[in-house]
């Protein structure tokens, strides 16, 4: 079952931020739908993959996240 979740990534900056977010998203659900904003440097993901490891994973990548 599918969850929209919003996260706030204050880390990410650049498309390449950008890249590496959803590169990673997908990663953890390659059916994931995936919404960077990065003007307020957050991301609205629509996943059945638990929040937590989503934030395992980004964090890992350097990309701390948090639910916002």
């Amino acid at each position: 079952m599918s969850q929209t979740t919003k996260l706030s990534i204050p880390d990410m900056s650049c498309g390449h931020c950008k890249a590496v977010v959803e590169r990673t998203i997908a990663a953890q659900d390659a059916g994931a739908k995936v919404a960077v904003d990065l003007d307020s440097r957050t991301v609205a993901v629509e996943t059945a993959a638990p929040v937590d490891a989503l934030l395992k994973a980004l964090a890992d990548e350097g990309y701390p996240a948090k639910v916002a």
